[in-house]
């Protein structure tokens, strides 16, 4: 295939019928996601109908040409890490509103890909650790959890035993199915954790001697639409020093279901392979190391980014994803009403079980149990616009009816204007 640079969120589309194709997708995402509610997408007016709806049912609903509908697979291998058959329209419309909308979620600048953290986001958890010393325990897998007595005990895989008031459990949902519980799970809990599966994914980092794509003039941003090349994203991973330059790239849905057959070395040969036909520089067959992470091997995490809800669960179970039971409360960025999927969601998730429990210790009342998120002060959101043609163009078979109408009236008039001639029609 052919590569191009480009600017903005999305690439530029040159059919023009591909472009009508490609805006009415994402007008049509986008308003459609407004009928969602962020806390509640199963009270969504259309929540049945959409549930019942896979995506790739909505992309061959929506899209006419084959250039948007590959371009719309790649949106939501890249957005979810899953295919469009796979997930409900339903949870997927309320996944890209809930990160703020299609342009958002997608974009580098402004959205969801646009900072990272100088030494790195893991130092959240250090310095978590920090402050709490010896009570964080590492390397304790959790295997039972009894509530059936005055407090809640804690059984790891090693015997020991921990013992506290409340549990709040962060993990993803279905390794729920890792814990045994006693009293065992409500029934709607219990058929939950087993039908919401994690996404697949391989985080590939390529290391360079400089970063040779910023001196052709490129920020690292890639969007990969071959179907035979392994990475379907990457991004610039270079540290904000400018130190050890690198490009990340994503193995997303059926192609990491494909390539985990490969060795890492493999892989790492096509992803160069790949970055220097796209970027036009034999210098990306030249990386200085390479990192990846097969999250589809993880069995703490059982994929990545997200457990992913498919056709017909959120209306029937998505009500149960925060739902206490006992002394259990549930956080994980899969319970977040903003950013799901993502680390700020865990966050939000995080503090709101948090503050579940001070309300069930009577030490906050129930309006405090759901706080806003302040917006950054260092990195504030800039409002995402839309142009008027943007908002305005019509989708293709709008335009096809508009050319039929044309044509139609362009004919009857010239009908017309002959008869007249002719002497055909009645004179008074």
């Amino acid at each position: 295939g052919k590569s191009y640079p480009f600017k903005g969120p999305f690439p530029p589309m040159w059919n023009p019928l591909a472009y009508l194709d490609y805006n009415n997708l994402w007008r049509t995402m986008d308003e459609m996601g407004k009928e969602i509610p962020n806390e509640a997408p199963w009270k969504a007016p259309h929540a049945e109908e959409w549930d019942k709806m896979t995506m790739q049912d909505f992309i061959d609903k929506i899209c006419w040409t084959n250039a948007a509908k590959s371009f719309a697979t790649l949106f939501v291998n890249v957005d979810v890490t899953s295919e469009p058959h796979e997930v409900s329209a339903l949870w997927f419309l309320w996944y890209v509103k809930q990160c703020g909308g299609t342009a958002r979620i997608f974009s580098t600048t402004n959205g969801g890909q646009e900072r990272k953290f100088v030494g790195g986001s893991g130092q959240i958890s250090e310095k978590i650790m920090e402050r709490l010393g010896g009570r964080v325990k590492l390397r304790k897998p959790v295997i039972r959890i009894d509530q059936s007595g005055e407090s809640v005990i804690v059984e790891t895989l090693d015997h020991e035993l921990y013992e506290g008031k409340y549990v709040i459990s962060a993990i993803p949902p279905a390794l729920g199915l890792k814990i045994h519980f006693n009293p065992p799970l409500p029934p709607m809990r219990n058929q939950l954790i087993n039908r919401i599966p994690m996404g697949s994914v391989i985080k590939c980092i390529v290391y360079y001697k400089e970063t040779f794509w910023r001196k052709k003039g490129y920020c690292g941003t890639m969007i990969i639409e071959d179907e035979d090349a392994p990475i379907g994203l990457t991004l610039d991973d270079t540290k904000p020093d400018g130190s050890f330059p690198a490009i990340i790239g994503f193995i997303l849905a059926r192609k990491c279901r494909r390539l985990t057959v490969l060795t890492k070395e493999e892989r790492k040969t096509r992803l160069c392979e790949l970055y220097a036909k796209v970027l036009g520089s034999e210098e990306a067959l030249h990386p200085v190391h390479y990192e990846e992470k097969n999250w589809c091997e993880e069995q703490y995490s059982g994929g990545c980014y997200t457990a992913y809800f498919p056709p017909g669960i959120m209306t029937q179970y998505g009500r149960i994803i925060r739902q206490p039971i006992g002394r259990i409360y549930f956080a994980g960025t899969e319970t977040a009403t903003e950013w799901s999927g993502y680390m700020e969601g865990a966050v939000q998730a995080g503090e709101r079980a948090a503050r579940e429990i001070l309300f069930a210790m009577r030490k906050i009342p129930d309006s405090e149990i759901w706080k806003p998120e302040p917006e950054s002060i260092d990195v504030p959101a800039l409002p995402i616009t839309t142009t008027f043609w943007e908002r305005n163009l019509p989708s293709v078979p709008g335009l096809l009816k508009l050319i039929g109408f044309s044509t139609f009236f362009t004919s009857v008039a010239a009908a017309g204007l002959f008869a007249y001639k002719k002497g055909l029609l009645v004179q008074n």
